[in-house]
């Protein structure tokens, strides 16, 4: 019999002062400390959007792009900004669409392939077509000819963002109509049939085929056989009454932890949060963010976290994952895969084991007795892919298990 140690990766230290944040304004050399939108290229370069033009920020470096050096560009007001496979980066504005090689500025809007000029997202493919969703729908650029999709098979209100799941059939959403699926056909998601809101501001597919959806409401994920439903409402902790989670923008790190960003309008308060396991964990301005008001997120390679506000720029980093060899090599478990029979030995002394589905559903809980050696019975669960969380007064370590 194979044993399966548990990767190095999936050890966390619950420790809520080990993440570092770095706050950007004007007075460090950005453009404007009103950020709209920011994005990270191939080469780790933040890319940020504002109302009087675009910046990009290497590290040490800011250089900044508008109309006046470059009249290629639509629009200094930038709504949108997305950095492209081939290194190209795009962006969005009220009067239409821009690419920028590196070299030159290219516009694009409804004289020459955009089905209207007020652009709500840019997104691409994994054929490198780039989509562009507008007030009248979306339309896909391959290089050299648009084309579009609009209402009726698309909703009024437009579409803002585009996503692609495994097989390449494509998702839209719209701020006033829910998710639709094209697969050859149309099918609409929406309150009628699960959807926590019609306000959809923000799409993600993660490796597993579910749709991360945020709305004007919080999250609902939709599964891979798109069926059924979870929502998560509370991922950024309000003082009650007021717990709504309006959600700003979605975004997935290399550890394919999910984090969103989210403001409350009305009580001018906001900030991001991650899924951690079973729980969120949430960063404001108290935590060290440069303001509450958020406006887009984006993750580099290295995992640091970008935000984007209306008062500067927020880095994330240094986030609390310990790398401990001599704690991994006093935990086992096996076999992984399995039947749903696992025996787990530990040296460590947690306390509670839980299981949970990919979606964050909890499937099983026990508690328990280490360091010892035990059996954990999940043959009652269906085959699939799941998070096993074993949690100690200050350990939480989370490993996938495969049951077969």
């Amino acid at each position: 019999m194979k044993l399966f140690s548990f990767l190095i990766s999936f050890l966390f230290l619950i420790n809520s002062n080990a993440q570092t944040i770095t706050n950007y304004t004007t007075a460090d050399g950005l453009l404007d400390n009103f950020v709209e939108c920011i994005d990270v290229d191939i080469s780790d370069n933040i890319w940020f959007g504002t109302s009087i033009g675009a910046q990009m920020f290497d590290g040490t470096n800011w250089t900044s792009y508008n109309m006046t050096a470059y009249p290629g560009m639509v629009s200094n007001n930038i709504k949108v900004i997305t950095a492209m496979n081939n290194g190209d980066i795009w962006i969005g504005t009220d009067y239409g669409a821009s690419k920028f090689d590196g070299v030159n500025w290219v516009t694009f809007n409804s004289t020459n392939g955009l089905n209207n000029n007020q652009v709500y997202s840019i997104d691409e493919d994994n054929l490198g077509r780039v989509w562009v969703g507008t007030h009248a729908g979306v339309s896909y650029y391959n290089g050299s000819t648009w084309s579009s999709y609009g209402y009726p098979d698309l909703h009024w209100s437009g579409v803002n963002a585009t996503a692609f799941d495994e097989i390449g059939d494509l998702w839209f959403a719209s701020p006033l109509g829910g998710i639709t699926h094209f697969n050859g056909a149309f099918t609409t998601y929406d309150t009628s049939n699960g959807l926590i809101s019609q306000n959809v501001t923000s799409l993600l597919i993660d490796n597993y085929d579910n749709k991360w959806i945020g709305t004007g409401s919080g999250i609902s994920v939709l599964d891979a056989s798109n069926t059924g439903f979870i929502h998560h409402t509370k991922m950024y902790i309000l003082s009650p009454p007021d717990t709504l989670n309006p959600v700003v923008d979605i975004a997935m790190d290399s550890w394919e932890r999910k984090w969103t960003a989210i403001y409350v309008g009305y009580l001018a308060e906001g900030g991001v949060a991650y899924r951690h396991g079973p729980d969120w964990i949430d960063f404001g301005v108290t935590d060290g963010l440069v303001g509450p008001n958020v406006r887009g997120l984006a993750i580099d390679s290295e995992n640091n976290v970008w935000i984007a506000t209306s008062t500067g720029v927020s880095k994330i980093s240094d986030l609390a994952i310990s790398i401990n060899s001599f704690q991994m090599n006093k935990i086992i478990i096996y076999p992984n895969p399995s039947s749903g029979i696992i025996t787990i030995t530990s040296e460590e002394n947690f306390k509670n084991i839980e299981v949970y589905n990919i979606l964050g559903g909890l499937m099983h809980s026990e508690e328990v007795c280490f360091p010892n050696e035990i059996e954990l019975n999940l043959s009652h669960l269906s085959s699939g892919i799941y998070h096993l969380v074993l949690t100690s007064e200050d350990l939480v370590l989370n490993q996938k298990i495969i049951i077969e």
